[in-house]
């Protein structure tokens, strides 16, 4: 995941378009339904903190963490523009998913925007849900996202090019996928090309991103393997039954 040291830079530039003030207020539906007295919320593979910011102005309290010292970086310089009273609610770290321990526990952890997916081996998978029942309070609830195996299968990752500027940079990006059937990963590998509107300079980067799409019966038994219950498996957040069609889908689990 070190692949997110450079990512950073234009990272929210390229997720602009992303509803995020919908998955958050999605995210605090779901709690209101299965957590309705949650206040403390672990934000595993937070980025940028744009959810956990977001959550934090719903009456949260929130620490995210995140592997990338950019990512926080950023997710810091935000926290400057808010209030006090929500800088009060917020904190940042900078950990692996897999290994950090927080001396606290939540009534909620969330991990979002496919960072399981992002755990490609099955003792990747393990050591983050591990992390997750040591930080959840007694009936607390992990909220996550993921690729699905019976969508990603169905209708195979395609060459896609993505374009994004603002007032000092634009942004193209080409993803181009080769998937792995008999590891359950695909491989995106990105070529992006910065151009700085002011100069006229383009830098160039290529990166990789290795992501593993799962299925509900894997997911059951590494979740079964760390004393934790799936309540609900469903389409992120059109909240549909999962099919052949659900790329994301979002999985509810209790410990």
């Amino acid at each position: 995941m070190n692949v997110f040291g450079n990512y950073a830079r234009y990272y929210n530039l390229l997720y602009r378009d992303k509803d995020y003030a919908g998955e958050a207020q999605f995210i605090h539906q779901l709690l209101q339904t299965h957590a309705p007295n949650a206040t403390s919320i672990l934000d595993l593979g937070c980025g940028t903190g744009a959810h956990a910011i977001l959550l934090a102005k719903q009456g949260y309290q929130v620490h995210g963490v995140d592997l990338s010292a950019n990512m926080l970086q950023q997710a810091n310089e935000q926290c400057t523009q808010l209030s006090a009273d929500l800088q009060a609610r917020l904190h940042f770290s900078q950990a692996d998913i897999r290994q950090v321990r927080i001396d606290q526990c939540f009534d909620v952890v969330l991990s979002l925007f496919h960072v399981i997916s992002y755990q490609v081996t099955n003792e990747d998978l393990l050591a983050a849900f591990k992390t997750v029942k040591q930080h959840l309070k007694p009936g607390g609830i992990l909220i996550f996202d993921a690729w699905y195996g019976p969508a990603v299968l169905t209708h195979r990752p395609t060459v896609r090019v993505k374009r994004m500027e603002d007032e000092e940079i634009q942004v193209t990006r080409i993803a181009e996928p080769t998937l792995y059937p008999n590891e359950n990963w695909v491989d995106v590998n990105y070529h992006i090309f910065i151009r700085d509107t002011k100069n006229d300079i383009v830098e160039e980067l290529q990166e990789t991103h290795r992501m593993r799409y799962l299925f509900k019966p894997e997911i059951e038994f590494f979740l079964q393997q760390v004393g934790m219950m799936p309540l609900n498996c469903q389409e992120w957040i059109s909240d549909r039954s999962t099919g052949f069609d659900s790329w994301n889908v979002y999985w509810i689990v209790r410990k």
